[in-house]
């Protein structure tokens, strides 16, 4: 695959703008990213700016903590689908995890896959708040609910996504899912070294420096 489409290319700040998801938008237009990753209030604009691209709108739920209800998560997906979103990357209820309420995490899942209507959904872990046994049971549950990937994090949080993390997700997942890494990856080298763990597509704010060989300070 081009590194180009590896990127989710995301602006997810609270402070972002419309200039700024304009500039977004043309950037991923530019560079043929595979989607760009902004904020539910943000789709319909996203979908207006690059109808006629083959860049995907892709949008978060229950995002950043995932403590929504399960009803209003899939609410909110129906409600980006209908707005013009392509992807949705949700978070998992990570205290029912932590708790070991498996099935509550599961049907947590299952509603926003049933939501999203056939199109891609990504499952966000944030692993930096998991044990990895806490992140293989994640794993298979996303498996058990037929997600399209397991994420590793929100960028909000403590960390984001590390080597170590990827790999124990790709290996437990093997080809049931597609692992996305997501936080943290500022440059070339970060992003080479989590397609060499299992990644296969990268969430980041730092799109362009990368196609540009460059660094950048911002982790999400």
């Amino acid at each position: 695959m081009k590194p180009n489409k590896l990127i989710d290319h995301t602006l997810l700040k609270p402070q972002s703008v419309k200039e700024q998801i304009e500039t977004l938008c043309e950037e991923a237009k530019t560079y043929d990213f595979a989607s760009v990753c902004v904020n539910p209030y943000w789709v319909s604009t996203c979908a207006a700016l690059l109808k006629g691209s083959d860049v995907k709108v892709c949008t978060v739920i229950g995002f950043p903590l995932g403590a929504n209800t399960t009803a209003v998560k899939a609410f909110e997906t129906r409600d980006a689908i209908a707005n013009g979103a392509d992807e949705i990357d949700m978070v998992i209820n990570i205290g029912e995890l932590k708790a070991g309420n498996e099935e509550a995490v599961r049907k947590d899942i299952e509603a926003v896959v049933e939501a999203a209507q056939g199109r891609c959904v990504k499952v966000i872990l944030e692993t930096c708040l998991l044990s990895d046994a806490e992140i293989v049971t994640a794993c298979r549950l996303c498996m058990d609910a037929k997600a399209t990937f397991v994420k590793t994090s929100t960028g909000f949080s403590n960390a984001g996504a590390t080597v170590h993390h990827v790999k124990l997700m790709k290996d437990t997942v093997k080809e049931a899912c597609e692992v996305k890494a997501a936080g943290g990856v500022r440059c070339k080298a970060d992003m080479d070294a989590m397609v060499a763990a299992g990644a296969t597509r990268i969430g980041c704010s730092a799109g362009v420096a990368l196609m540009q060989g460059e660094s950048s300070e911002e982790s999400y």
